[in-house]
């Protein structure tokens, strides 16, 4: 979950209900009440990133660390039982604004200790563990020591998942354990239900691409940096997007999220056809899928490769690449779009 650059990213006003009922998610946190709370004295307990979190009770004034883990309590109606959010990188879509706009901004960037600690709360919530460190919001055993219990998405601790397991199934342990420690859930359940439903959806259509030695092969440009392409890598979400879908992510020797390579490397693999990630939000220059897109056609190499001569290119919203509770979203038009190119029968 980590990038090479950490700032804003793109989301179309066409994809703003990801998420949410088109994205095979369980409603909008706009159009449904927040999650019922059980019993003042109802514990709960799971394991998160290697640490056992325990709770007394349903927390109260939560906080999420970033924009993702944000969305997942929202998607989960838990709006009522924050008390701030931090690290805003894209626009807030449609269906969550309304809830968003309730919540303390304890932080528009990423939190320091001193600005979570003035939130009082009584239960942290990480997207990704690096926002546990001493320069940041300080880390699990300092806010332990605090008596705040803290979480982290499972798909960002690798070393501490059994095997086997792929970074969906994480994603919906995650709904599935917040769920518990908030007394809901049953919405997390449908979340995590719907969510597997599109998940199978998106995975019919490998049925329908030739068998493995033929598999069309896609390369995810995700940014443009310093004139350097960066894509995803064997470790990101997009090599097991791909994997369901029928598809080969042509980096997935490379043993990184989202490495940086050469154009003349990109165009040695040769794809079959690109996922450009929309950034346009973060308004640095070659962000947008239109100066990609430009980017690559005027590369004297790349321009030479038949998926930028035929315009077998699709286009997402960058931050749906990483795992979120939109991430089902993106994986939906990567199905659709193979099947637009020809390579899903």
């Amino acid at each position: 979950m980590r990038h090479p650059v950490r700032l804003g990213i793109a989301l179309t006003l066409a994809l703003a209900t990801a998420g949410c009922s088109t994205a095979g998610g369980g409603g909008s946190a706009a159009d449904t009440g927040p999650a019922a709370a059980p019993g003042a004295g109802q514990s709960a307990s799971v394991t998160s990133c290697g640490r056992q979190v325990s709770l007394a009770g349903p927390p109260r004034r939560t906080v999420a660390l970033d924009q993702s883990s944000t969305e997942t309590l929202l998607e989960l109606g838990l709006q009522d039982r924050m008390a701030g959010t931090a690290n805003l990188k894209t626009k807030i879509p449609a269906p969550y604004e309304a809830a968003y706009a309730k919540i303390p901004v304890i932080a528009p960037k990423i939190a320091t200790g001193e600005q979570l600690r003035a939130a009082t709360p009584d239960f942290v919530v990480a997207g990704s563990a690096d926002l546990y460190t001493e320069d940041r919001a300080g880390t699990r055993e300092e806010l332990d020591a605090l008596k705040v219990p803290t979480f982290v998405s499972a798909v960002d601790c690798p070393q501490h998942n059994p095997p086997g397991r792929t970074p969906f199934e994480l994603l919906f342990s995650d709904y599935e354990n917040l769920g518990k420690l908030f007394g809901a859930e049953e919405r997390a359940g449908k979340l995590a239900a719907d969510q597997r439903a599109a998940v199978a959806r998106a995975g019919a259509n490998a049925s329908k691409v030739p068998r493995d030695a033929d598999r069309p092969t896609v390369v995810y440009l995700y940014s443009v940096f310093n004139g350097m392409p960066y894509v995803a890598g064997r470790t990101g979400l997009p090599s097991e997007m791909s994997r369901i879908v029928g598809a080969k992510n042509a980096f997935d020797d490379v043993q990184e999220d989202w490495p940086e390579v050469s154009w003349e490397e990109v165009a040695r693999r040769d794809p079959d056809f690109i996922v450009i990630g929309d950034l346009s939000e973060r308004g640095r220059p070659g962000d947008s899928a239109a100066e990609k897109r430009a980017t690559m056609t005027a590369h004297p190499v790349i321009s030479r490769l038949a998926a930028v001569r035929d315009n077998r290119i699709l286009e997402v919203p960058g931050i749906e690449l990483d795992p979120s509770v939109r991430s089902v979203h993106a994986l939906g038009l990567l199905a659709q779009g193979m099947k637009d190119l020809g390579h899903a029968r």
